[in-house]
């Protein structure tokens, strides 16, 4: 099987820099992926997440792609029960206006933060997930030039081409909707490490073919840890497991630890147990481990496209992972 490999970017603020720091290396990171031939370059949404800066995707998408060159470039994703699906679709179109055939729209369920951030996004509402696949189909409409029943608007500007939408998930649940309403679908690995194959089956299973897409198209999303060697990957993802487990435990930080640091951390045997199970979620080792690793998970979840997130630091092991993950699969 010929994989193909694609990028998430999370914005991670790490040690010693600021959440400017974080937006440009976002940029960065994109304009080296892009000249080593990665498929795509997608951004996530979080708010109020003091170690993460990116909070609005789909700016990010206009800045990645304006300084990138062959690389599609999209949202991984819209938290689109916080917003109009018109204005999330008008937003895409003018996207694609500006750079055709390059974007891409992901969209998800998640709240992208604390139970506050659904109350602040919403107007002192909280948004109703239960209308979630009503919302995906009205997106569509608008973004194919149609009107949902009951509207009389059209998103503009239209054009001769259309932005494709997948749905990420970390359940079978969006497998289905995305299945049904023809999107691509992405499953989330670093979300959910226990995660089962039969989500990705589940999603074509059930495909039915749209205007925006005739086949069917899944990928998954893992953290990667690429080191010279073995040891030298533990030690960088030292700084993972402990951000992680953090999060875990409900304990905010404003960055992510350097591995001199983290490395350094005696954990009790509890939380060795949580790192235990956060690496479900993880692919740690050497180029060739690695790359024996995705193409192990490539062939179990049935899909040709494996999305990567590393997040190491300093930044320079952000970006000599994705070099060394290149060179393995020889792009």
């Amino acid at each position: 099987m010929s994989i193909e490999l694609s990028v998430l970017d999370q914005s991670p603020i790490l040690q010693g820099h600021n959440e400017r720091d974080a937006l440009a290396q976002t940029i960065d990171l994109a304009k080296h992926v892009d000249r080593l031939g990665y498929k795509r370059f997608w951004m996530s949404e979080h708010h109020s997440t003091k170690s993460l800066a990116g909070s609005a995707p789909e700016i990010l998408v206009s800045s990645v792609a304006a300084n990138t060159n062959q690389i599609r470039v999209g949202t991984g994703g819209v938290l689109l029960p916080h917003y109009s699906p018109y204005k999330v679709a008008e937003t895409f179109r003018v996207l694609e206006g500006l750079y055709p055939d390059r974007i891409d729209l992901g969209i998800g369920r998640a709240p992208g933060g604390m139970p506050g951030v659904n109350y602040a996004l919403n107007r002192g509402q909280y948004p109703d997930v239960q209308t979630y696949p009503t919302q995906v189909s009205h997106l569509i409409d608008y973004l194919v030039g149609n009107s949902p029943e009951g509207y009389q608007v059209k998103a503009t500007p239209q054009g001769d081409s259309t932005p494709p939408v997948f749905l990420l998930g970390s359940s079978g649940g969006s497998a289905s909707v995305a299945g049904q309403l023809g999107t691509g679908y992405t499953f989330a690995q670093f979300i959910n490490g226990d995660g089962h194959p039969s989500a990705v089956e589940r999603y074509y299973n059930s495909f039915i073919p749209s205007p925006l897409m005739r086949e069917p198209h899944a990928s998954i999303a893992v953290f990667a840890v690429v080191g010279d060697t073995e040891e030298d990957a533990e030690f960088l993802a030292s700084s993972l497991d402990q951000a992680l487990l953090l999060l875990n435990q409900g304990k905010i930080r404003e960055y992510f630890p350097t591995p001199e640091e983290a490395s350094q951390n005696k954990y009790n045997m509890y939380e060795m147990e949580a790192i235990r199970e956060n690496r479900k979620r993880m692919i740690v080792g050497d180029a060739e481990s690695v790359k024996q690793q995705i193409e192990y998970l490539a062939d179990l979840f049935n899909v040709n496209e494996v999305m990567v997130n590393v997040i190491v630091s300093p930044f320079d092991k952000r970006l000599e992972s994705y070099t060394k993950l290149a060179k393995a699969f020889n792009m």
